[in-house]
């Protein structure tokens, strides 16, 4: 199966260096789920042509804001509504659970209550489930047609499901705990406060449940439509 990894951001320099990229990231964590990838850097305006030049379609995390004024942001917003409309399945991690909430009618905001960094817990449909999480902007108002599977006190709308056609979370699965300790070194001072950082810094070794949202990611992609 084919995976267009539609790249919305790219990691620090120095972290890319030792650790990939985001679609190397990708990569990683769906190793042996049986699909091929092809990168696509929309940062940089270089868009696939069609909505079925893949199989399926993942957006991958930023550090911009979807309602940010940016140039890929308006035709990202038309690709997702197209795939979307199309029934070509897609998966938004972090920026990519933000901005296909925001092309879909919902609502993206700065939340007032601050960042989220580090191994956060989360309910998944009853299920603990601990992932990595780097991020202050949250999805405030859900889609029509989008129901949570995913949430806990500080993220009310941490994962969400649009029929079989999306599935989009908040957290990141990709991240191992040492590029999060790379994030906290190279974007996070002056930006995340330090007692955070300090409290993240702590939990970071914790294990994580990227495994588990793994294998919902591809059972997601390979799940029969149509």
């Amino acid at each position: 199966m084919r995976i267009g990894i539609l790249q919305t951001g790219l990691a620090p320099d120095q972290l890319a260096a030792e650790m990939g990229d985001y679609p190397d990231m990708f990569a990683r964590l769906l190793d042996g789920h049986g699909f091929t990838f092809v990168p696509y850097r929309v940062v940089d305006m270089e868009f696939p042509k069609d909505v079925h030049d893949c199989d399926g379609w993942l957006l991958t995390g930023s550090r911009h804001g979807a309602y940010e004024d940016h140039p890929f942001i308006p035709p990202l917003e038309d690709f997702i509504r197209r795939a979307y409309a199309e029934g070509v399945p897609m998966v938004g991690i972090c920026f990519g659970h933000q901005i296909i909430a925001q092309a879909l009618g919902g609502k993206v905001e700065r939340y007032e209550k601050g960042w989220a960094v580090g191994p956060t817990r989360y309910d998944f449909e009853g299920e603990t489930v601990t992932l990595n999480a780097w991020h202050r902007d949250q999805v405030t108002r859900v889609p029509e047609g989008a129901t949570v599977v995913g949430c806990n006190d500080f993220c009310e709308n941490a994962a969400l499901v649009y029929g079989d056609r999306i599935f989009t979370v908040q957290a990141h699965p990709e991240f191992r705990s040492e590029f999060v300790d790379g994030l906290m070194k190279t974007r996070g001072k002056g930006v995340v406060p330090d007692d955070l950082m300090a409290e993240a810094g702590a939990r970071l070794g914790t294990p994580l449940d990227d495994k588990m949202i793994a294998r919902r990611i591809a059972e997601f992609f390979k799940h029969p439509r149509g």
